[in-house]
């Protein structure tokens, strides 16, 4: 069976838990915690479905699960922050990057402090919950505030490595955005070589017809849509854009120049995503390029199973493919 965001099944709670291999974040922290005992971790009631459970069991005396009160928990974080601690708040992006947002902006964002924000569950990776737990505006709110670092990685790999990094060497408030968990791998896991750095973008694929940038799960769906194009004699570019704030600008520069076309592809909404912060650079920068942002064009999802949502969307590889084609033939 599949283990991918859009299998049929994977909408289900108990297979979501069993399935939810890529929620790294957790196993992470558990093998960093002896080496830095100013990480803790705190979770509101989802530290299963986070994953942040993992740091619980091997640190109970550094975890700290709030219940329902997520803006207490982000305040708290700021707290412990403040103390020298290097707090890992974890729960659904919809509960974290939307409905905590003023406490992030005010007692993270504004002093500055090393909190460490993850939203799980992202987009409409949570399907037939509803709007209320979908997350398709978090990358605009955050990535708005001053001194927030905003990361969406492609897979857990990518967490991992760059939730170590912050650990170690990064200094600020981050914002990561993680999917439900069970996506296919961008990167293979070894112990010799770091795939992700903070801020440096990765081309995955090199072509000089079009170039796609995606962050998140859309970066595995933009790599199936670039097959899909060369069959058509379409060489495409595509570009992990993981960090978000800061971007890496001369990655898209460089595209811009080359290509001439570029297509953004992110599961959020097309107003102030990902999308919104490449067209900003391009256009400061005066390069001419035939653009596009590709996600949900200002408006709210149905609901309904995740595979019928990607689907309906044109988030999965056919779709982006068309939505490419489309591009480059206006």
């Amino acid at each position: 069976m599949s283990t991918t965001t859009f299998h049929p099944d994977t909408w289900e709670l108990y297979k979501s838990l069993e399935l939810s291999k890529q929620l790294t974040a957790g196993e992470t922290l558990a093998k960093l915690g002896k080496d830095h005992p100013e990480i803790v971790a705190m979770s509101s009631d989802l530290s299963k479905p986070t994953r942040l459970w993992d740091f619980g069991k091997e640190f109970p005396e550094r975890f700290f699960n709030f219940g329902l009160a997520e803006k207490n928990m982000v305040t708290a974080a700021a707290g412990l922050a403040s103390t020298g601690k290097t707090p890992f708040v974890s729960t659904y992006a919809s509960f974290l990057g939307i409905l905590a947002a003023e406490n992030i902006r005010t007692a993270v964002a504004y002093p500055n402090l090393n909190v460490r924000l993850i939203g799980t569950h992202t987009g409409i990776a949570m399907g037939f919950y509803g709007t209320s737990h979908h997350a398709t505006e978090d990358i605009s709110i955050t990535r708005a505030m001053a001194n927030m670092t905003v990361i969406s990685p492609a897979d857990g790999t990518a967490l991992a490595e760059m939730v170590e990094e912050s650990v170690k060497t990064y200094e600020g408030p981050i914002y990561f955005r993680v999917s439900r968990g069970r996506e296919e791998s961008v990167y293979e896991k070894t112990d010799s070589k770091t795939h992700n750095k903070i801020g440096k973008a990765n081309t995955l694929t090199d072509g000089n017809d079009l170039t796609i940038i995606a962050c998140g799960i859309e970066v595995n769906e933009s790599l199936k849509a670039a097959k899909q194009l060369e069959e058509q004699g379409i060489k495409t570019r595509v570009i992990d854009m993981h960090t978000i704030k800061p971007m890496d600008t001369e990655a898209v520069l460089k595209a811009a120049k080359e290509t001439g076309t570029i297509l953004t592809v992110e599961e959020h909404n097309v107003q102030g995503g990902l999308g919104s912060a490449v067209s900003e650079v391009l256009m400061e920068s005066g390069i001419p390029c035939k653009f596009k942002r590709h996600g949900f064009y200002d408006e709210y999802s149905l609901i309904g199973k995740p595979y019928h949502l990607y689907k309906h969307y044109k988030l999965d590889g056919d779709g982006i493919a068309s939505v490419a084609k489309d591009l480059l033939d206006k």
